[in-house]
């Protein structure tokens, strides 16, 4: 038996596991990491944590898979996206790492926006604006309030791509993370070096750019020794998280949803041709699979503001929280949340908006905030599925397949599937994440299954779940005044940040 290993460097922890061919999932190991915010809106992470965190989870990972380390034939990454990671010429880190939830980018996108002939320019060059989260506002703000720290970047990299240099003395990224930076042509999958230069950065900086499925280098003796993994073995370049965790999930045809509720939620769907993205309200990115493309938007918090409620508001299990959830009604008695908690990204890029409970009375108690809390991420991710749509209008989706926390409860489940009023499926092995998603891309890249396509149909059903009628009817109505709610309060939130 063979077996791979995948990686993915989240937000709060790192995650390793090891599928065999089989594409079972015979071990699963997380370590986490703290999350610095310096000031308001900022988002930061130290990547000396990181690699720490990826060299007791591997090592755990390797033991408790049984397998013989030898058996072990490649290792594939995912990751958090649009971080930068600026390292000098003797490789050392510059400063933390800036995470895409950062927000502190604003002024920066728009000169870049500026400078490209406003949005429409920039989507000439690209097919995505320009946004706090992605990886070019951040190059240009280290220019402008770090100029002693920019001046000695060598090479700049994404956070997957900083812990795969780590593991193989190599410096790399790949076209989905690549896309993520909004300085990439997604639709020839290379640099966009034209607007880079009128940018004003230096082509030296940017990482070379590979496919998913490329070797990109080998573990070399010191990560073999700190990790557990064999020396020389081939490492893959992977994907974005965004990206990736959708092609663990199977989502690599068109006409299959992919939602993703983890801190953040996204929804996409993959697209066989590369198709204009109109306004820039969604992202277009290339797909982990070399002939494909990905449309999708990301919402900023999703499960967090889950988190957040039950750590401020709830002060219990999620177990307990989600049973009083339960007992609450279809629109949790007239009670609405716009989950807006650090800004956010699609449909409305605005990292004004804020959270808002609306419709609170003497009838609402905890087990309906929670609900709400749940429908109303929920209703987010229907603002971008239904952008999807608009998007391409001629596809027909009959299913979305779900992942992340919201998959693991039957109540947000239920919930999703009256939302978009479609059958919600869960699949065994997304429920690893974007790590399933990176080992697949690496068993596909050493040829252990044919393609991305060849290794979905050994993805194996978890549960379903079918709309309740009633319950589509009843949300369609409330659907209507939560798309309202964000209209009428834009003024009021660039008011109060002001």
């Amino acid at each position: 038996m063979k077996y791979i290993a995948g990686i993915d460097v989240g937000t709060s922890g790192v995650k390793c596991i090891v599928i065999d061919e089989n594409a079972q999932v015979v071990a699963s190991c997380t370590q986490g990491y703290p999350l610095f915010t310096p000031k308001a809106g900022w988002s930061e992470q130290d990547p000396a944590d990181w690699w720490s965190a990826t060299q007791k989870a591997m090592k755990q990972a390797v033991q408790k898979s049984g397998a013989d380390k030898n058996d072990i034939i490649a290792l594939g990454f995912s990751g958090q996206m649009h971080g930068l990671v600026a390292l000098d010429k003797d490789n050392r880190v510059l400063r933390p790492a800036i995470l895409w939830n950062d927000q502190r980018t604003q002024a920066e996108c728009d000169e870049i926006i500026a400078a490209a002939g406003g949005v429409e320019g920039l989507l000439s060059y690209t097919n995505n604006t320009m946004l706090t989260g992605f990886t070019g506002g951040k190059i240009l703000w280290v220019k402008k309030h770090e100029p002693e720290v920019f001046q000695k970047i060598d090479t700049f990299l994404m956070p997957k791509d900083y812990i795969r240099f780590m593991m193989t003395a190599e410096k790399a990224t790949e076209v989905s993370d690549g896309s993520g930076t909004g300085l990439f042509d997604v639709e020839k999958r290379q640099w966009n070096f034209s607007l880079i230069d009128k940018l004003g950065f230096s082509r030296d900086i940017f990482p070379k750019c590979c496919e998913s499925d490329d070797i990109v280098g080998h573990v070399t003796a010191d990560a073999a020794e700190a990790t557990g993994l064999p020396m020389g073995m081939p490492v893959y370049a992977g994907g974005g998280d965004a990206v990736i965790q959708t092609t663990g999930m199977g989502i690599v045809k068109e006409g299959t949803v992919g939602v993703i509720v983890g801190t953040s939620g996204v929804v996409s769907m993959a697209l066989d041709a590369f198709g204009k993205n109109d306004g820039g309200r969604l992202q277009f990115f290339c797909n982990n699979a070399r002939d494909k493309w990905q449309a999708f938007g990301c919402q900023l918090s999703s499960g967090g503001s889950l988190e957040w409620f039950k750590n401020t508001l709830y002060n219990d299990s999620y177990k307990m929280l989600d049973a009083q959830a339960a007992q609450s009604p279809v629109g949790a008695k007239n009670l609405l949340f716009l989950p807006y908690l650090t800004g956010e990204r699609c449909p409305y890029p605005d990292p004004d908006a804020r959270g808002v409970f609306f419709g609170l009375s003497l009838l609402t108690d905890k087990g309906d905030m929670a609900r709400a809390v749940m429908e109303g991420v929920t209703f987010g991710l229907r603002d971008i599925y239904e952008l999807i749509k608009n998007a391409a209008p001629t596809l027909k989706p009959t299913e979305v397949i779900s992942s992340g926390g919201a998959s693991k409860s039957a109540v947000w489940r239920q919930i999703q599937a009256d939302i978009f009023g479609l059958p919600v499926k869960t699949q065994k092995g997304a429920a690893e994440g974007g790590a399933y998603g990176a080992a697949v891309v690496a068993g596909v890249g050493a040829g252990v299954w044919r393609s991305i396509e060849h290794a979905a149909e050994l993805l194996q059903d978890d549960t379903l779940t079918m709309p309740i009628p009633e319950n589509v009817a009843a949300y369609d109505r409330l659907y209507k005044t939560y798309r309202g709610l964000y209209a009428d309060l834009k003024s009021r939130f660039k008011e109060m940040a002001e």
